[in-house]
């Protein structure tokens, strides 16, 4: 097929920058949301794109937990916050 490899490198390459970008020392996943109704959490993510436009998008993970028996599903949105940089220069825990 024609492209197959430039779309595969792509992936491998999107995969790569969203694994360092998203690294556990990066940040931390501070959640936004979590309710165990579906429509409601819909309708709150839906509220949210149309009135915070500055939300990175590709930041945002939505995790569904998936109950068993006795335990009902729960949904999660959660915004990805980066440690900050270190001023360059400076010696950590140094003021």
């Amino acid at each position: 097929m024609p492209g197959q490899r430039k779309r595969k490198r792509r992936r491998q390459y999107e995969a790569r920058r969203s694994a360092e970008r998203f690294a556990p020392d990066a940040g931390r996943w501070e959640v936004l949301f979590e309710t165990q109704d579906a429509s409601e959490f819909r309708a709150h993510v839906r509220r949210l794109r149309e009135s915070d436009p500055e939300i990175d998008w590709s930041a945002v993970r939505v995790d569904n937990f998936c109950g068993r028996l006795i335990y009902p599903d729960t949904y999660r949105l959660s915004l990805f916050v980066p440690d900050p940089a270190p001023a360059a220069g400076r010696i950590p825990g140094e003021r």
